[in-house]
C-alpha cells in the first residue's frame, strides 16, 4: 500500500475537516482517533475521498503508515492532551519524524515543547489554523512556526489546502519553536477587538438611533461593499436579517447577551502586557466579554441605577452614519496597529524576525479577521517593513486624519447616551496619547519618587534624579 504524506490525528469538527481539504487537494493522509468507531464512521462519509485517506485503528498502524521523515498533525483539545498523545506517540517515531499542533495553543506551551524534542531526533511544529471549520475544510490561514527544515517537509501539503487570495496561499513560515502560534494568538486578539467594535456600534444603532436587527443588517451590508469590506461586517449583515425560526422574531433578539471565549483574547492581552506595548483594544475586548458573561450582576445594577435618556439623535442621519463607518474604520486601524505593534515585540525578545508583510498578507483569505484592509497593511509594511507603527505610515496616517472627527463624535454621543463603547472608546484614547509629544506621565514619576524614591529623567539632562519632596517623601 502506497504511504500516506500525511498524518493526523483527532476526527473531531476541526480535524475531520482538515483531513478532508488535504485528501481533496490530492495528498494521501493517514488518520486515527482514539475510538475506531469514528475513523470508520469518518472514512466511510468520506465518499470518493476514501481514496486518499488510510483509516488506522491501532496507533502503531497510524504510525507505520505514513512515509518517513513522518509528520503528524495533532488536532486535539490543547493542554495536557497533547502532551499525552505525544508521549504516546515518541517511542514509535524515527529521527526527524514532526509532531505538529494545530490546536489554539499557548504559544509558551509550544516552545516548551519544541524544547523537550530537542535531544530526541524528533522536532516539533506550532502551526496556527484560522478560518473556523469551513476555513479548515475550504483552505485556511496557515501559521508555521518551527525549523525550517520541518517546514520544508510539510510545505508542499500545507501550500495545497490553504486559501488562496488572487492565487497565492495564505500560509507562510513564520519562524521557530512558537512563532506560528503566537502569530495566531494576536490574530485572535484583533479579532476579539474587530467583533467587539463591530458590536458596540451595533449598540449605537439599536440603542441610540432605535434601529431594527434587519436594517442594521442593511447598513452593514451597505458599508460592507466600501472599506469595511470583510468576513465579519459580511456574517454581521447575515445574521442581523436572519429570523428565529421559533417566534418569528429576528435571531439576534433571541440570543442571551453573553458572550464566551476560549483564552486566546486574554493571552494576546497578557502577552502584550507582559512586553511593555499597549494593546488597548485588545483589552477592552477582553474585558467587555468578562462584563458580558456577569449578566445577572447586569440586570441588578440596572434596576438600581436604570438607564441615562439617549442623547438627542443627530440631526443629520446619514451624516451620522457616515460617522459610524468612519468611526469603526478608525478603531480597526488601531487595533490592527496594536496587534501588529506586540508581533513587533514578541519578534525582539524571541528571536524570531517576523515578516509582518507576510504575516499580513497571510491573513488576506481564509481566516476569520479576512478583509480588504489586509491588503492595504500588506502594502504599508512592505515599502515600511520596520516601522514603529502602522499608524505613521502615509497610508495609515492619512485614514486616522481622515477618520479622526468622526471616532470623536461618536465617541462623544455614546458617552452621553450611557451606551458602552469600551473598544471606540480606548482606540481614541489611544491615538490621542500616542500622537501627544508632551503626556502627563512626569506627574506619575514625582509621585513614585515622592514615595518610593523611584527617581525619573529630566528634560534638561542634568544628573540631578530626585525630586526636593523633604525627608519624610518615600514611606519605604
Amino acid at each position: 500500500m502506497q504511504q500516506a504524506e500525511i498524518g493526523l490525528i483527532g476526527l473531531g469538527v476541526m480535524g475531520s475537516n482538515l483531513a478532508l481539504n488535504i485528501a481533496e487537494k490530492g495528498n494521501r493522509i493517514a488518520v486515527f482517533n482514539r475510538t475506531p468507531a469514528r475513523t470508520k464512521e469518518f472514512v466511510a462519509e468520506a465518499g470518493a475521498l476514501a481514496e486518499n485517506i488510510i483509516g488506522c485503528e491501532t496507533i502503531e498502524e497510524f504510525v507505520a503508515a505514513i512515509r518517513p521523515p513522518r509528520p503528524i498533525i495533532i488536532m486535539i483539545k490543547a493542554g495536557d492532551a497533547v502532551d499525552q498523545q505525544m508521549e504516546q506517540l515518541k517511542p514509535l517515531l524515527e529521527a526527524n519524524d514532526i509532531l505538529i499542533d494545530a490546536g489554539n495553543t499557548n504559544f509558551r506551551d509550544t516552545i516548551r515543547r519544541f524544547d523537550s524534542l530537542k535531544d530526541t531526533g524528533l522536532t516539533f511544529i506550532g502551526m496556527g489554523v484560522s478560518g473556523g471549520e469551513e476555513g479548515a475544510r475550504h483552505g485556511p490561514s496557515i501559521m508555521v512556526g518551527g525549523t525550517e527544515e520541518s517546514w520544508k517537509r510539510v510545505e508542499k501539503v500545507l501550500t495545497s489546502i490553504s486559501a488562496k487570495f488572487n492565487g497565492d496561499p495564505c500560509v507562510a513560515w513564520l519562524g521557530t519553536d512558537g512563532a506560528g502560534h503566537f502569530v495566531k494568538t494576536i490574530h485572535n486578539g484583533i479579532e476579539y477587538a474587530d467583533m467587539q467594535m463591530i458590536s458596540e456600534i451595533y449598540g449605537i444603532l439599536r440603542d441610540g438611533l432605535g434601529m431594527s436587527a434587519r436594517e442594521i443588517g442593511e447598513v452593514f451590508g451597505q458599508w460592507n461593499k466600501g472599506r469595511l469590506n470583510s468576513y465579519l461586517i459580511e456574517i454581521s449583515e447575515t445574521v442581523l436579517k436572519a429570523d428565529d425560526p421559533i417566534t418569528g422574531n429576528a435571531m439576534v433578539d433571541m440570543i442571551v447577551d453573553a458572550a464566551g471565549q476560549k483564552g486566546t483574547g486574554k493571552w494576546s492581552a497578557i502577552e502584550a502586557q507582559n512586553m511593555g506595548v499597549a494593546a488597548t483594544g485588545i483589552e477592552a475586548a477582553v474585558a467587555g466579554r468578562v462584563l458580558s458573561s456577569q449578566k445577572a450582576e447586569r440586570v441588578a445594577a440596572e434596576a438600581i441605577f436604570g438607564l441615562p435618556a439617549p442623547a438627542e439623535k443627530p440631526h443629520d442621519g446619514m451624516g451620522f452614519l457616515a460617522d459610524l463607518e468612519n468611526a469603526l474604520l478608525a478603531a480597526k486601524i488601531a487595533a490592527y496597529a496594536q496587534g501588529f505593534a506586540v508581533m513587533a515585540a514578541a519578534s525582539k525578545e524571541n528571536g524570531w524576525d517576523l515578516p509582518m508583510p507576510t504575516i499580513a498578507r497571510i491573513w488576506r483569505a481564509g481566516c476569520i479577521i479576512r478583509s480588504q484592509f489586509l491588503d492595504e497593511i500588506t502594502s504599508a509594511f512592505t515599502k515600511q517593513p520596520d516601522v514603529a507603527n502602522l499608524i505613521v505610515t502615509p497610508a495609515f496616517s492619512q485614514m486616522v486624519k481622515d477618520t479622526d472627527a468622526s471616532l470623536r463624535r461618536v465617541v462623544s454621543y455614546a458617552a452621553l447616551s450611557g451606551i458602552a463603547a469600551p473598544a471606540l472608546s480606548s482606540a481614541l484614547a489611544y491615538f490621542d496619547s500616542y500622537r501627544r509629544a508632551r503626556g502627563t506621565a512626569n506627574l506619575i514619576q514625582a509621585q513614585r519618587d515622592f514615595f518610593g524614591a523611584h527617581g525619573f529623567d529630566r528634560v534638561d539632562g542634568k544628573e540631578y534624579h530626585h525630586g526636593p519632596w523633604g525627608s519624610g517623601a518615600s514611606i519605604y
